[in-house]
């Protein structure tokens, strides 16, 4: 069995430091919260006379972001095979997939309710309803190796070939599947401006950077909490 016989010196956790981007996080994420219920208007063709389509504004960018975060920990898992011994981008790698997950079961929920709401049942097997479960069954599964590997150099490797492996079935879910299968999803809202409202756009691209910034910030927390919990337990063996 493989055994880690140095103490792990990694470089250190690059990070963006300061109060005032968390504020911002907080101040933005606000309006979005106060922008979609006051600001932008009912939709048209929605039900509950439009206003179901307030939900969009945390759907959709934690449903895009359920897979943005997807491709940072393929960039950390490619980049560990590449530098085995930097523990801390295996690290890395593994703490997007928790929040990955975490993202992927709010996207399942919150288009759940949209789903009830608008089409009158809350599961449809949508293509882009099935996309999602297979994808919280692609981070479930990640979860779950990593969580039966003792050792963190063996582990750090499976996971990592995991990730560069499972971003293929991941990609072609989410982004081309709902593309040529028959979907109640509107298939043009983001990739074609006109089609939304200024008041629209004035929330749902606000909530896209608040959102990914919210993540930047949870990555940054995990991280270091990961980091302090492997200290002490390296520490409690020495």
């Amino acid at each position: 069995m493989a055994q880690v016989t140095q103490t792990n010196r990694e470089a250190s956790t690059a990070s963006i430091q300061g109060l005032g981007w968390k504020y911002f996080t907080g101040l933005i994420l606000a309006y979005v919260c106060y922008g979609g219920f006051f600001v932008a208007k009912s939709g048209v063709g929605f039900a509950g006379n439009g206003d179901v389509v307030r939900i969009v504004f945390f759907h959709v960018p934690i449903a895009v972001l359920s897979y943005v975060v997807y491709v940072v920990a393929w960039v950390y898992a490619f980049r560990y095979l590449k530098a085995p011994q930097r523990l801390d981008l295996d690290r890395k790698s593994g703490v997007a997939m928790e929040i990955g997950f975490l993202f992927c079961i709010l996207a399942t929920i919150t288009g759940s309710i949209f789903a009830g709401a608008q089409w009158g049942n809350y599961w449809n097997w949508d293509s882009r309803e099935t996309s999602i479960v297979i994808m919280l069954l692609l981070y479930g599964a990640y979860l779950a190796l990593r969580g039966a590997i003792e050792d963190p150099v063996k582990r750090g490797r499976l996971a990592a070939v995991y990730v560069l492996i499972a971003i293929v079935p991941a990609t072609f879910l989410i982004w081309v599947a709902p593309r040529i299968t028959d979907s109640l999803h509107p298939q043009a809202v983001l990739v074609r401006p006109k089609n939304t409202s200024m008041d629209y756009k004035m929330v749902l691209y606000p909530a896209f950077i608040g959102f990914t910034m919210l993540f930047i910030w949870m990555f940054q927390l995990r991280v270091r909490l990961v980091e302090l919990t492997e200290r002490r337990r390296a520490r409690r063996t020495a």
